[in-house]
């Protein structure tokens, strides 16, 4: 196959070198304390660990690999799946910013990862909403 053929996945290193960013990102959300209030907002849900998961078959279906979050649960629609969570602007930037860490770290780089990387900030912003922001109720 040429590149032009193969999926973003496979351009990146396939689903290990995917599982590996998201590995790093989480370990950074849960580490980092700039990141405290992202990480807040999987108190609500299944937790981190389900989280882990399901980022990464979201994201093998999203780069072109097999659809691991559609077979699950039958579609990828990121309003959906976050429709009950608090986003603001600062979320979706410090998510795209500990995504932008994840991905240096596990020195991916490239065209792939640039639109990888577009396409994400595009996503991560359609996600800012208006849901009440619990988190303000109960400070950390």
């Amino acid at each position: 196959m040429t590149t032009s053929q193969t999926s973003p996945l496979d351009q990146i290193g396939g689903e290990a070198a995917l599982r590996q960013v998201v590995e790093r990102f989480y370990d950074l959300m849960e580490t980092d304390p700039a990141a405290q209030s992202l990480h807040r907002l999987h108190f609500r849900g299944h937790g981190v660990d389900h989280t882990r998961q399901a980022q990464f078959e979201f994201l093998c279906g999203f780069l072109g690999g097999r659809a691991y979050y559609k077979e699950r649960f039958g579609h990828m629609n990121l309003r959906d799946i976050h429709a009950h969570i608090p986003i603001r602007s600062a979320d979706a930037e410090l998510w795209l910013t500990l995504f932008d860490t994840a991905l240096a770290d596990c020195s991916l780089s490239g065209p792939t990862v640039d639109k990888w990387r577009a396409a994400l900030r595009r996503a991560a912003l359609s996600l800012v909403n208006e849901v009440p922001d619990w988190r303000l109720d109960h400070p950390a």
